[in-house]
This record gives C-alpha cells, sequence and structure tokens, in this order.
C-alpha cells in the first residue's frame, strides 16, 4: 500500500473513532479542513464512501466500518512492532498513552510517575482523564486505569491499590436538620448527590449491602455530576449525601468536616488496577510505566 494511503487511513481512523472531524483536527493538531480534504481523497481513490456525514454528526459508512474493524486492529500491530523494534536501542523511548479518571490520576498515577520520568527523558506519557469505559485498544491506548471488577478478563492487569471501602457522606451542617439515614427507605428522604455515567448516559445507581447482600439503590437529588471531585465538594458545602471511596472522602471524615453513615450497607472494591491487551507487545518503555504505578504495598 502506498505510504499516503496509510497516512490517510490513520487520518480517517480518527474521524472515525471520534464520529466528529472537530474532535478528530483537535486530537491531530490539524484544521478540520485539512482533514476533509484528505478523507475526500482516500474515498476517491478507493471508490466508495467511507463517511456518512450530516450537518449534526458523521459516522462510518459499511465500508467504513469495515475498515474501521479490520484495518485498525493490523495497524495497531504494526506500531507495536515498530516500538519492538525501538526497544533495541540504549535507552527506553516512545509514547505511552493512559486513560483514567481525575481523582486517580491526581492521587495515584502522577504523584507514582513524576519522580521516575525525568530518568528516561526519552519517554513520553500522554495522559487522559475520562470516566467513560473506554475501549483501549480500539482508542490506541496502551494502559487503562480502572477497579479490578470493571477490567475484561483478556487483558493483563496489575494492581495498583489494595481493595477501597466505600462511604455514604454528609456535611455537620447538613446532617443539622435531617435525620441520620438507618436503610435505603431513609435515604429515599433525602438529597442525594448523583454521578452522571458518561459511556451509558444513565445515573449511577449506588452500590450497596443489605444484610450482606449485593443491592442497587436508585436515589435521587438535586445535584449530578460526572466526577468524584464535584460530588465531594457537593457534600461538603452541605448540599446532600454522596456516595464515594475513601480515598476521595476518608480524610474528611477524619477531620471532621464529613460525617460517614449506614457504614454497614458499603462494600468495598476490589481495588485500581493498570490493565493492557495480552496481545500488546510488552515494551521497555510500558514496563518502566507500570512499574511505576504499581501498587508495592
Amino acid at each position: 500500500m502506498a505510504r499516503d494511503n496509510i497516512s490517510d487511513i490513520l487520518v480517517f481512523l480518527a474521524v472515525a473513532r471520534e464520529r466528529s472531524f472537530t474532535r478528530a483536527a483537535a486530537k491531530l493538531g490539524m484544521t478540520q479542513s485539512a482533514l476533509s480534504h484528505i478523507v475526500r481523497a482516500l474515498e476517491s481513490r478507493m471508490g466508495v464512501r467511507l463517511l456518512s456525514r450530516t450537518t449534526r454528526s458523521v459516522s462510518p459508512t459499511e465500508a467504513g466500518e469495515r475498515l474501521l474493524q479490520n484495518v485498525a486492529p493490523r495497524l495497531q500491530e504494526i506500531d507495536a512492532e515498530i516500538a519492538a523494534i525501538s526497544e533495541l536501542g540504549d535507552k527506553p523511548s516512545g509514547l505511552i498513552r493512559i486513560t483514567s479518571t481525575d481523582h486517580v490520576i491526581d492521587n495515584f498515577l502522577w504523584p507514582r510517575l513524576a519522580p521516575v520520568l525525568p530518568q528516561y527523558p526519552d519517554i513520553q506519557v500522554e495522559i487522559s482523564s475520562d470516566y467513560r469505559m473506554v475501549d483501549i485498544a480500539a482508542e490506541r491506548y496502551d494502559i487503562g486505569v480502572r477497579w479490578g471488577d470493571q477490567v475484561d478478563k483478556d487483558m493483563i492487569a496489575v494492581r495498583l491499590t489494595p481493595d477501597v471501602k466505600t462511604m455514604i457522606v454528609g456535611s455537620p451542617a447538613y446532617f443539622a436538620h435531617r435525620p441520620v439515614p438507618n436503610s435505603v427507605q431513609d435515604l429515599i428522604k433525602h438529597n442525594c448527590v448523583q454521578l452522571r455515567l458518561a459511556s451509558k448516559g444513565g445515573v449511577y445507581a449506588w452500590e450497596l449491602l443489605q444484610d450482606g447482600r449485593p443491592i442497587e439503590a436508585r436515589l435521587r437529588g438535586q445535584c449530578t455530576f460526572n466526577s468524584v471531585y464535584q460530588m465531594r465538594n457537593a457534600a461538603l458545602s452541605g448540599s446532600g449525601l454522596a456516595y464515594l471511596t475513601a480515598d476521595v472522602v476518608g480524610d474528611h471524615v477524619r477531620e471532621g468536616r464529613l460525617v460517614s453513615v449506614m457504614e454497614d450497607w458499603c462494600p468495598s472494591f476490589p481495588g485500581l488496577h493498570a490493565y493492557y491487551p495480552s496481545r500488546r507487545h510488552s515494551s521497555r518503555a510500558l514496563g518502566l510505566v507500570i512499574d511505576a504505578i504499581r501498587y508495592t504495598g
């Protein structure tokens, strides 16, 4: 295949994955008009339309979807082999792309990576904050970080934290005029801060334990966010009860800014894990990043 075709296919794949010329242009550092010209030229050479375009959206055609599903993985394999060859040099090098959430990046990933990266100036790290369940293979990430029970079985997983306790918390000011809840029926009467799930668009159901059995509590409240930071801040300001993990609110509970309730109803989550595809070539750069962020307690 001609070199131009490969470059143009990479541009098409970015647009197809993002479902947007605007987002793909920002990701690639190119103009929208340049991307549109490249994709149209590729379609002309192939003699088939690859993208359906409307004023509101962009989506792959049947031919485009086939290119996305069948060609993209092969290009990833080529990238992996090129990375493997580059690793034969004296110094570990290359770009490692990681997807996680803002709280995990701030409190676990970056504090562990920051002291290590200056020792390896030829390694670049790109970290993206995203609450979606990202398909790391399709979106060309090297590492994903999520709770252990969210990691697919065909992934290689490395533990980053021990199991983490969940907590239902509210501020002393909130409880000054409201009774402490002791059951899900009590929670229904409270103002519960909600989390909007980026992947499905729905509101997260609190995963609780009733007499040791897991249940899902679908509650309501005035405030809905898509970040645990804003949920914690809403609880601190007295706006309602929030259901969060101890690593997010534990210090505030210990220092009296938040009150933990219904502790017997709150399960533990199976720790944060870094994961990557089992078929992914384990480069020296990837191995160094994994070693830097892994749990050693």
